[in-house]
């Protein structure tokens, strides 16, 4: 069982992920859409993955108003960022912007949404987690 940090501002997506990843997989799950409250839970080394949102609307991270891939981008930049995974989830799926994200976000992988396919998305998390171990 592993502490995932969702990092979601639409409350059905963040629903979506609580209910998939802790009752199908038996994760520990925390939801935020604040930036300074995820920064630092990454920080502390509690979580073992993230799901982070590409368009998120609310979120600020030191008082600026950031989305996601910056967001990704100042956790993977920190001391924990190469041993813990950050999974983009994003509407834009076209394949282009897929890999602009990973790089502007320096993220390790993404999942389209909207979330269909639960099995899926759990294969992914478990895949990302493996690498991590």
């Amino acid at each position: 069982m592993a502490h995932i940090l969702v990092v979601e501002d639409d409350p059905v997506n963040a629903e979506l992920f609580d209910l998939v990843l802790s009752r199908m997989a038996n994760h520990t799950v925390t939801v935020t859409e604040d930036g300074d409250f995820a920064v630092g839970l990454y920080l502390s080394g509690t979580v073992n993955a993230v799901i982070m949102d590409v368009s998120l609307s609310n979120t600020l991270y030191q008082g600026i108003s950031v989305d996601g891939l910056q967001l990704s981008k100042a956790m993977k930049m920190s001391a924990n960022g190469k041993t813990i995974p950050i999974m983009l989830a994003t509407a834009h799926a076209m394949r282009e912007d897929m890999e602009k994200f990973l790089i502007a976000s320096a993220a390790d992988d993404y999942i389209a949404k909207p979330i269909v396919d639960f099995a899926k998305l759990l294969q992914a998390m478990e895949q990302l987690l493996h690498k991590a171990a």
